[in-house]
């Protein structure tokens, strides 16, 4: 039975090897920010954290994330006040909300490795996409955070 380590916390999964991340996460360990977007790896909503880097759960299966630290919005922080999660906030970033687990895990991953991003790190970055238009309100809470690191 594969083992996940997810949100710091490792978990069996009675799943096969091959079944996709996210459903595993979503139907057996009942996370569910993670959300079922495309189903291709193009869209971003199910984006989570594998070793830190930002990846599409629905295109990673059980056997490709075992043994590795898997981070959901839910482990992000306890009260969903993580630094990104309150830029989030104050830059009014979520409008339908359906995209912005993703679009957040994928802002955190960035900070990760740039501190200073530049509209061009970001638009490389924030490949996610959201119905509701909210790239510049996501671009505006990155280079907020990223003032608060200078």
């Amino acid at each position: 039975m594969p083992k996940l380590n997810v949100n710091g916390r490792v978990r069996e999964v009675d799943v096969e090897p091959e079944m996709p991340l996210l459903w595993a996460l979503r139907d057996h360990l009942n996370l569910t920010g993670a959300k079922y977007g495309c189903g291709i790896g193009v869209c971003g909503a199910c984006t989570v954290l594998v070793d830190g880097a930002a990846v599409r759960a629905c295109a990673v299966t059980v056997a490709e994330a075992t043994g590795k630290n898997i981070l959901t919005i839910e482990g992000l922080s306890e009260k969903g006040l993580h630094r990104v999660q309150q830029a989030w906030i104050e830059h009014e970033v979520p409008q339908c909300g359906y995209c912005q687990t993703g679009m957040i895990l994928a802002a955190v991953a960035l900070l990760e490795k740039k501190l200073q991003p530049s509209d061009a790190d970001i638009d490389a970055a924030m490949t996610n996409l959201c119905r509701c238009g909210t790239y510049a309100r996501v671009r505006a809470a990155i280079h907020a955070l990223a003032a608060q690191k200078a």
